[in-house]
């Protein structure tokens, strides 16, 4: 049978409400290996323990887990049988000093830890009397600064665990416990890196994608699905509004002066989308403005758009500059489909001379002559929902 423990850090730092948090993580962690078969996943103290008795299933269990939000880090394992009360280590240091790394390594530590502090050795006397068997059995030498190799021990009665390898996770919260929020989603960069750092704080994200047709073909749609599709890997399943946007932009075109038209999409999506909100029962909106990046970004016009909607609009990019953005799109696996090109509504019925500076007093006036609630409602009916399952 083979071992990984698997560590979080936030989670302890919630005090009553800790167990509700591993509770959620646990319950993740079963969805996402549930492809896998004969594959088992136990709280322990402070830890997570998932038992497979397949070497195969160890490669996509090993990718899945730094996709698993909430998870610090993990460790492939090996274990030993433990007594409780007063630990005999020599079954241990057996076990250790016959499965040490075949790669060169001239120094090494022992890293211990123990899971129930009743057990009668310290976690420095327990790395002192695995450090000198090791020592006795290879020659090499302790360094506890910067070792070459590290010995990671666990004791969690009934059973000591050890390996010599962590692997990173992806840290954040688990998802679910940041409760529903209604991503907009485009086919750009930066969306899709917003909604990825929403779901790394446990938001559990719906997608809504404004599109363009009859004006402009389904090839923004599509690699919008190719996107969510990469994100549904965090979040197991997904739910995408497609929601018509060619005709509605074409009316406000002709109620409307050309400068002020981003800020009065802008408004109208952020409408429709907390409508869609409502029937998710999503308490806010998410979306991958930066602060100054375009015309509809600088701080008059986001405080104008913010007054569409009483919901909380989510912007995780507004400090960060487009390289910043770029370099998490690419971590996170979803640049490439970002850049291949397409025809976005963002680009139809744009002006040539956007303004930066609206007020809504004026903003107001202009929307006199539009429609609002029949626009909402054309947008609401046409909408189109789409799954997707990871």
């Amino acid at each position: 049978m083979f071992h990984v423990l698997v560590h979080y850090h936030e989670l302890a730092l919630k005090g009553r409400n800790r167990k509700h948090f591993e509770y959620r993580l646990v319950h993740h962690i079963r969805r996402a290996l549930k492809p896998l078969t004969h594959v088992h996943v136990n709280a322990l103290q402070g830890r997570i323990r998932i038992s497979f008795a397949e070497e195969a299933a160890w490669p996509p269990l090993e990718q899945q887990l730094k996709r698993i939000f909430g998870i610090v880090n993990f460790s492939l394992t090996r274990s030993v049988p433990l007594a409780h009360d007063n630990p005999d280590l020599t079954a241990l240091k057996a076990a250790i000093t016959s499965h040490l790394p075949t790669h060169s390594y001239e120094t090494f530590r022992v890293s211990a830890k123990r899971a129930d502090k009743r057990i009668s050795k310290t976690s420095m006397e327990i790395e002192r009397e695995i450090g000198a068997a090791v020592v006795e059995h290879t020659g090499k030498r302790v360094n506890l600064s910067h070792p070459d190799l590290t010995i990671l021990v666990e004791l969690v009665p009934p059973e000591a665990y050890y390996s010599c390898h962590r692997e990173s996770g992806s840290g954040g919260l688990p998802t679910g416990t940041g409760g529903k929020v209604v991503s907009l989603i485009s086919g750009g960069i930066d969306s899709p890196v917003a909604t990825y750092r929403m779901l790394k704080r446990g938001c559990k994200a719906v997608f809504v994608h404004f599109h363009g047709r009859p004006y402009l073909s389904r090839i923004s749609e599509e690699k919008v699905q190719d996107i969510v599709k990469l994100l549904t890997r965090y979040q197991l399943h997904s739910r995408l509004h497609l929601v018509p946007f060619g005709e509605i932009q074409s009316q406000i075109v002709l109620h409307s002066p050309p400068p002020v038209r981003v800020v009065l999409y802008r408004r109208l999506m952020l409408r429709i989308a907390a409508r869609i909100a409502e029937q998710e029962e999503a308490w806010g909106l998410v979306t991958g403005e930066s602060l100054g990046q375009v015309a509809s970004q600088t701080p008059e016009n986001i405080v104008v758009v913010n007054q569409a909607t009483t919901l909380p609009i989510l912007r995780p990019l507004i400090g960060m500059d487009k390289l910043e953005i770029i370099q998490q799109a690419q971590t996170i696996g979803t640049f490439e489909t970002s850049i291949e090109p397409d025809q976005d509504c963002c680009t139809l019925f744009v002006p040539k001379h956007p303004r930066t500076r609206c007020d809504l007093p004026s903003i107001l006036k202009v929307e006199e002559h539009l429609d609002i609630p029949g626009l909402i409602q054309q947008g609401l009916q046409g909408t189109e929902l789409l799954e997707f399952s990871h």
